[in-house]
């Protein structure tokens, strides 16, 4: 599982990484930042896939991934 973080403060709307994003994970905001941007914003984090395209494409560095190790819960009898 991959967490995806964007910061929107930081994110000027040039859309790179919503164009090179196989998933379509992200998306252009409806909503503006603090500097009057449209921001990215995480659609559907469930399916990333951790490619990192959009974290290399982003000129603003605004995008991080965190890899999220899940837990499996086993009886030990």
């Amino acid at each position: 599982m991959v967490k995806v973080v964007v910061n929107k403060e930081r994110c000027k709307g040039c859309g790179l990484c919503v164009e090179v994003c196989p998933r379509g994970v992200l998306k252009m905001s409806n909503s503006f930042n603090k500097m009057g941007y449209h921001f990215v914003e995480v659609v559907d984090e469930s399916k990333c896939i951790g490619c990192k395209n959009c974290v290399t494409i982003c000129p603003d560095v605004v995008i991080e991934l965190y890899k999220i190790e899940e837990k499996i819960n086993r009886e030990v009898r």
